[in-house]
């Protein structure tokens, strides 16, 4: 089987487990009724995921893998918010983050083992984000100054799908105002800010 069909039936596995997820909750959901739901053998379905959890994992990283691949077409001396504009990168965020997904992220709050894999799925996604910056710069993955600037981008990403999420479940299904799209952009903002509330105060000018 080629790699393309395997992320297909990947997919379609993570796209099952979430509606038994929604329909029966996480507790209520075996593996075997994943299985059946698809018309496969519950062996096959663990040669593709450990766990029933796991099984939507694909789901959760489809907006992180759009992202290092925008990383990585950044052109040299633009800003990255520029270029995620350019390429319509907050418009597909919107798009990614709707329905089925938003449902899921919303899930990871109150679900611990999917929260887990939620998570698990960003700190893989930090490590690749660390190759690409150090790639950038010249710098090691593991340098320091790298690694904060990963975790920061990482850590961007993750409260803006979550914030969507929450918005969606709280203030109703059009979710936040300008989309998840528009608080993406406002945490890679934020965290390409660095620390403005620990900046040094601006040198008073000299009276004359």
């Amino acid at each position: 089987m080629s790699e393309r069909r395997k992320a297909l039936v990947r997919m379609e596995i993570a796209r099952a487990a979430l509606a038994l997820f929604v329909e029966k909750g996480v507790a209520g959901t075996t593996g075997e009724d994943i299985a059946h739901q698809l018309g496969i053998s519950t062996r096959t379905l663990w040669r593709y995921f450990p766990s029933k959890e796991s099984c939507v994992r694909p789901l959760l990283t489809t907006g992180l893998d759009a992202m290092a691949q925008r990383l990585r077409s950044c052109p040299r001396g633009v800003a990255l918010l520029d270029h995620l504009e350019r390429e319509g990168a907050f418009d597909e965020d919107d798009r990614l983050a709707a329905g089925p997904v938003a449902d899921l992220i919303a899930m990871t709050a109150r679900e611990p083992a999917l929260k887990a894999v939620w998570l698990e799925v960003h700190h893989a996604a930090e490590s690749v984000f660390a190759e690409i910056i150090a790639e950038r710069t010249g710098a090691a993955p593991g340098d320091l100054a790298v690694r904060v600037q990963a975790a920061a981008l990482n850590a961007a990403l993750r409260l803006a799908a979550e914030e969507g999420a929450r918005h969606r479940l709280t203030a109703g299904l059009d979710g936040p105002p300008g989309g998840v799209g528009a608080l993406v952009r406002k945490a890679i903002a934020a965290a390409a800010e660095g620390l403005p509330a620990f900046r040094s105060a601006p040198a008073a000018e000299p009276r004359g």
